[in-house]
């Protein structure tokens, strides 16, 4: 990225930011992943309950590294046996950490699952979200999103999981009802009734898919 896109993503997160805050959600800039993550740490307080959905976004700027090594109840679902126990477990988390699959201009976001758990945490449950999202995932308008999350997001995902679906030798969403698809609950978050819960660190940086 050169500086021009750099300087171009800043102005860009403003605008972003100011549609977050028009719907009740905070918005943050991080020029960079360092400080993406010691932003991300100064909204988590220590003791804090933290669990996730697949964000690898917050992996990638070294948040959840943190978490397992810092002072906090960091519930990794990869350490269960019973996975169904680690999701249930997100609902009453002190902070759910995620991504979007896109975020439009105007700060809507759009979210694709599978298993649904990600979502429906987003939606109700965990007392704070907190998303880590690249600024590779804003796009102009609720339609942009969409194509983003089906046609970018989606297929990349069912590549990493290894899945057999029609995105994953085509590249392109092709509207399917593979067994394996993952586009089986879409969440649009465009307001949030409660006020400080959800926070959206927008990161001057290509992350997650």
């Amino acid at each position: 990225m050169n500086e021009n896109e750099r300087k171009r993503n800043e102005l860009l997160a403003k605008t972003v930011i100011k549609g977050l805050e028009s719907r009740n959600m905070t918005g943050y800039y991080a020029a960079d992943k360092e400080e993406a993550l010691k932003l991300a740490l100064s909204i988590i307080p220590e003791g804090s309950s933290v669990t996730m959905g697949g964000a690898m976004s917050a992996r990638e700027i070294g948040l959840v590294d943190a978490l397992k090594e810092g002072e906090y109840n960091f519930i990794d679902r990869d350490n269960y046996e019973d996975k169904r126990a680690a999701m249930l477990a997100a609902y009453d988390a002190d902070v759910f950490l995620s991504s979007a699959n896109a975020i439009t201009n105007d700060g809507v976001m759009v979210n694709i699952d599978g298993n649904s758990n990600r979502v429906s945490a987003i939606a109700q449950g965990p007392k704070k979200v907190l998303f880590i999202v690249g600024m590779n995932k804003v796009c102009d308008d609720l339609d942009g999103a969409m194509k983003r999350a089906r046609n970018v997001a989606a297929p990349i995902n069912a590549q990493r999981f290894g899945l057999s679906t029609p995105c994953c030798k085509t590249g392109a969403c092709m509207d399917c009802k593979s067994p394996d698809t993952i586009c089986c609950q879409f969440l649009i978050t465009r307001f949030s009734r409660h006020e400080d819960r959800i926070h959206v660190i927008l990161v001057n940086d290509s992350l997650g898919y």
